[in-house]
């Protein structure tokens, strides 16, 4: 053959393997409207960057095999920094793992385990490869065995384009983010025939494993409306996030100290200590912007974990919101922060607690669903992290979720409140109840009752709940005015911006169940 019958060759066969699926299912997605992956790709990356590698690989001794084995992988940038990808074709094998799909998709990850960069998967899968028995399965396992080396060197996000079930929803959730697309993500790891067939229940699988339901469930950090908004979050992120542990976030602008003006927030709080107001109306006035992105934002709402900029550098905010359970911490909203703790501590990511809780929320049905332990994770978080911790004490911050908050005992750097700080085991309403519930019910006259509880609650809050106590103590760093929150932030982060910890020898701790 000569050279040019060569290049023609190789020519053909590229363009074949751009769009390698049968007519049919080729078809069946463009009728669907759904895009190719290589379409997916590009939509995703900065212009022109995408450089694939392994599109002529496929199935070893079948000379049907088609080309990409059902997944497109190589490297590219976003905002000019590198990442590598992988993006599941559903028109070949219906996108499920085979041995070349396999290969392919860890070789890129040992690349970026190598040179220390994101990995993005866009899954739209049909799972293991029954044809390929235990092959399937275990390529599962060498992507799930090179996940651990990534997980906390260089950011994992899976972008949720269609349906994963089985062994395909176990690779995503375990990524530090998961972006599903509303109407068009599914996960379950038992689909409904198969539960139907088991187990005699009957659901839709949008019911059980729709992008809604799972953020709901705890597996999923956003959910969007479509392809374009998916990409968009996705880039929002990464701009706020390192290359990997051993680079630093990307610097953005940010206004001079002195072009501050931030006296609205001195009216911010209610004067009425129970009102409820919306924690993300504060966070967006204590950034350098109102650019939050919020991780799992339907999720435990009463706690808020979001990404924001101050003096141009990443923090991950924790917030309570008394909009939600009076901004108490739950079970799910436990998790929620340890998490996210933990992703921020991973990639250098300095914490800001804005705190206003009343405590963990009491219940059968939290004890039930294991608060203790769940709970416990969450301040075991908090004291593992070493990052800058910087808290904000804006109203309550009453018992155990005082501590767990960002606390000066539970390892906080510096502790900021406003006078409207409220510092205690737990409130007045409780306290008078706990400390003079006897003598209160041997009152029998009830106006005499009500003065003597009000009297007493006043006294409490006077002596017990005042900011100053704990600042007298030396639990509180500075007691400062709310227009001087954004300024006060940026010198406690400027000056612990050195910060090193050093932790005894070990192997690893033992978190909490």
């Amino acid at each position: 053959m000569s050279t040019a019958a060569k290049l023609a060759d190789l020519r053909a066969r590229l363009e074949k393997a751009q769009d390698p699926g049968s007519e049919k299912s080729r078809k069946r997605r463009d009728d669907a409207g759904q895009t190719t992956p290589r379409q997916r790709i590009n939509a995703l990356l900065d212009e022109g960057t995408f450089v694939e590698v392994g599109a002529l690989a496929r199935t070893p001794g079948d000379p049907d095999a088609v080309y990409s084995d059902g997944v497109v992988t190589g490297y590219g940038r976003i905002d000019g920094r590198p990442v590598a990808i992988y993006a599941h074709d559903k028109t070949v094998y219906g996108g499920s793992v085979g041995v070349t799909f396999g290969r392919k998709v860890t070789e890129i990850m040992d690349m970026a385990i190598k040179i220390g960069c994101p990995v993005i998967g866009i899954q739209d899968s049909g799972g293991a490869r029954i044809q390929d028995a235990v092959t399937s399965l275990a390529m599962y396992s060498e992507i799930a065995r090179r996940q651990f080396p990534l997980s906390g060197r260089s950011p994992q996000i899976s972008i949720m384009l269609g349906k994963s079930a089985g062994g395909a929803v176990y690779a995503p959730v375990t990524t530090d983010f998961v972006v599903a697309v509303e109407g068009q993500a599914e996960m379950y790891v038992t689909g409904p025939a198969v539960i139907r067939e088991v187990t005699g229940e009957n659901i839709s699988s949008a019911e059980l494993g729709g992008a809604s339901q799972q953020e709901l469930n705890g597996n999923v950090s956003a959910v969007v409306g479509s392809e374009e908004e998916a990409f968009d979050y996705v880039r929002e992120l990464l701009a706020l996030l390192p290359t990997s542990t051993f680079d630093e976030a990307p610097v953005a602008w940010a206004p001079a100290d002195d072009e501050l003006d931030d006296s609205d927030l001195d009216t911010f709080m209610p004067d009425d200590t129970n009102a409820g107001y919306d924690m993300m109306d504060l966070l967006v006035q204590l950034g350098d912007d109102e650019d939050i992105v919020e991780i799992q934002a339907n999720y435990a709402e009463n706690l808020i974990c979001a990404f924001g900029r101050i003096d141009g550098r990443t923090v991950g905010f924790v917030a309570n919101n008394p909009m939600h359970y009076a901004g108490c911490i739950d079970a799910d909203a436990a998790d929620k922060g340890a998490r996210f703790i933990h992703i921020c501590d991973a990639y250098n990511i300095p914490l800001v607690f804005v705190v206003d809780t009343p405590g963990y929320l009491p219940g059968v049905e939290q004890e039930k669903v294991g608060l203790i332990h769940r709970g416990a994770k969450f301040g075991f978080a908090v004291a593992g992290s070493t990052v800058p911790k910087v808290a904000l004490i804006v109203r309550k911050a009453y018992g155990g979720a005082y501590a767990v908050m960002g606390s000066k005992n539970l390892t906080g750097d510096i502790n900021l409140a406003w006078p409207t700080a409220q510092i205690a085991v737990m409130g007045s309403a409780a306290a008078v109840v706990m400390i003079q519930g006897k003598q209160l019910a041997a009152v029998e006259d009830p106006a005499q009752r009500a003065a003597m509880k009000k009297m007493f609650m006043d006294f409490y809050d006077e002596t017990m709940t005042s900011p100053y106590v704990a600042a007298e103590r030396g639990f509180i760093d500075s007691m400062i005015q709310p227009s001087e929150t954004r300024l006060a932030l940026r010198r406690a982060l400027r000056q612990l911006a050195s910060k090193q910890v050093f932790d005894l020898p070990k192997k690893h701790s033992i978190r909490p169940l």
